[in-house]
């Protein structure tokens, strides 16, 4: 439907230039040339305008769309959620009222502009950009956030500004280093500007650690609001207490199947670590070469000839000191599409961080969750229906990777590494914990200390990390949630797909489908796709 496509360009458009910074790594969005974060009290303002606007031009189209095609009707709600993600960020979590936000907006889009490989002259003069615009940046959210903010997620904040000003001038030193052909004065702006951040960041962290003593402690989110997110937003058909339920149920397979996965691996030496990043990036490669192989060979999902790769890169220097901002991966974008994705890791080492260590002894374990949002998103970008071209939404990205996980694993990929089994089982424990620490942050059942408690004990996983993914699961309720629920709704689509279509049924057939729209929750695939309409009303949709 034309009207649906324009008004679809017109908000992606104006999304690409409002929508916050954020740590996830598939929101990241290629910005407008001489982009900045929007902050302020008055640019609040104007989002909930524009917002306002965009959902009454919905309303206006909801007769016309009620006729239309199932697929019209499905890019009519994709749009509808994501307005109501506007709400749930402006008015429900009110992101901008918290310390992290801003960290985010200061220096989180240097972080994201290193992170394409080949760092260039041009490339340097837009951190240089970016990092002048810093100061001013987190000024605004110093008076946006006294008296709003709340003693965990500042807490969260000054503890990882420990030394940032330190790291800032590091990543800077090690972008001069590495551009040979910087113009007469750059690098000496480079560093000026770099040092000018670091203050301001060091004076942000400062401030705010004067303000903890007397703050209050998080407020959960709520039962209804939480329920209104996965109605409104996620288009997930179920109650908290349900999706917290599928989480618990998830977490004793997963650690049964766990128990299995080390009883068989007990008599296997561990995998050595490779000698060096570069090593494992090679690794890499040829793991990336055979996961591409056994897709085809096994007839589960298509290959296509211009679908680049995933690959890992040793981390460059000028990433390194601030890779506390996300997600060391570049997923591409839209325009994009002839780039491989890539992954930056570390130098191999007996102290890495979780997941850093699980992909440093297989790197086929990053693949098949990591590099599937890399085809998935590639695949989806290129969609016919514009509307379903970018991200709204991680639960059906992040359920179709997951799912990807235990799919590969039951296929056999990974008959020859029982450690990497064991440590998927892990993963899968890990990702229904945090379905039940998601909801009990989000109805107060758990605060982000009991959280990270939960979290490093029952995983088992490192205390920082714990206490990392507690944080932000308490400041983003919701997003916890989408790794397993995603998965257990994409399950029931496969077995749905099986049962309605009988002898026709083919696995590759519906998992082309499901990667090409990834973007599009589950509960309205069903609708399009098999033609089942059960969990429509749940979900605000008339069939």
């Amino acid at each position: 439907m034309q009207q649906l496509d324009d008004l679809a360009d017109r908000f992606w458009r104006w999304r690409a230039v409002q929508q916050p910074r954020s740590r996830d790594d598939i929101p990241r969005l290629d910005r407008p040339a001489g982009w900045l974060p929007e902050v302020g009290a008055d640019a609040v303002a104007r989002h909930r305008a524009a917002r306002d606007g965009f959902a009454a031009e919905l309303a206006d189209l909801a007769a016309a769309v009620a006729g239309a095609p199932v697929a019209d009707r499905v890019d009519h709600r994709l749009l509808r959620s994501a307005v109501a993600r506007l709400t749930w960020e402006l008015d429900v979590l009110e992101v901008w009222a918290q310390p992290r936000f801003y960290v985010d907006q200061a220096i989180g889009p240097v972080f994201d502009t290193l992170l394409r490989p080949g760092v260039d002259a041009e490339r340097a003069a837009e951190v240089l950009r970016l990092l002048r615009a810093a100061p001013g940046t987190l000024a605004t959210g110093l008076e946006l956030v006294e008296g709003r903010c709340v003693a965990p997620f500042t807490r969260s904040a000054v503890d990882e500004l420990a030394d940032v000003e330190a790291r800032v001038v590091a990543s800077a030193q090690a972008l001069v280093a590495a551009v040979a052909d910087l113009p007469p004065g750059v690098a000496e702006d480079l560093l000026a500007a770099a040092a000018e951040a670091g203050r301001a960041l060091g004076a942000f962290r400062d401030t705010l650690a004067t303000w903890l003593p007397g703050l209050p402690d998080a407020e959960p989110v709520g039962r209804e609001p939480y329920a209104w997110f996965l109605r409104e937003v996620a288009c997930v058909p179920w109650s908290p207490e349900r999706v917290r339920d599928v989480g618990r149920l998830e977490y004793d397979r997963a650690r049964a199947f766990e128990l299995v996965a080390r009883n068989r691996a007990a008599a296997v030496p561990q995998p050595d670590l490779p000698a060096d990043a570069a090593a494992q990036a090679a690794d890499e490669a040829r793991g990336m070469a055979q996961v591409r192989a056994f897709y085809e060979e096994q007839g589960l999902l298509t290959q296509p000839d211009a679908l680049r790769d995933y690959l890992n890169l040793p981390m460059p220097p000028y990433l390194e000191p601030l890779r506390f901002l996300g997600v060391t991966d570049d997923l591409t974008g839209p325009d994009r599409l002839d780039e491989d994705g890539i992954a930056y890791v570390p130098a191999p080492g007996p102290d890495l961080p979780y997941f850093y260590a699980a992909n440093a002894r297989d790197p086929r374990l990053g693949i098949v969750h990591e590099g599937v949002h890399f085809q998935q998103l590639a695949l989806s970008w290129a969609h016919p229906r514009p509307v379903r071209r970018h991200y709204y939404d991680s639960g059906s990205n992040e359920g179709i990777a997951f799912y990807n996980e235990e799919l590969m694993l039951a296929a056999g990929l990974f008959d020859d590494a029982p450690h990497s089994r064991a440590i998927l089982a892990n993963m899968m424990r890990l990702r229904a914990l945090r379905v039940e620490v998601d909801v009990a942050l989000a109805l107060g059942d758990l605060d982000v200390a009991g959280a990270a408690d939960v979290l490093e004990s029952r995983v088992p996983m490192d205390r920082e990390t714990a206490v990392e993914e507690a944080s932000f699961f308490a400041e983003c309720p919701g997003q916890a949630i989408t790794y397993q629920i995603g998965k257990s709704q994409v399950l029931a689509l496969v077995a749905d797909a099986a049962r309605v279509e009988g002898d026709t049924f083919e696995l590759r057939r519906l998992h082309d489908a499901l990667w090409l729209n990834g973007n599009v929750p589950v509960a309205l695939l069903r609708w399009e796709l098999l033609g089942l309409t059960d969990e429509l009303a749940a979900i605000g949709v008339e069939p």
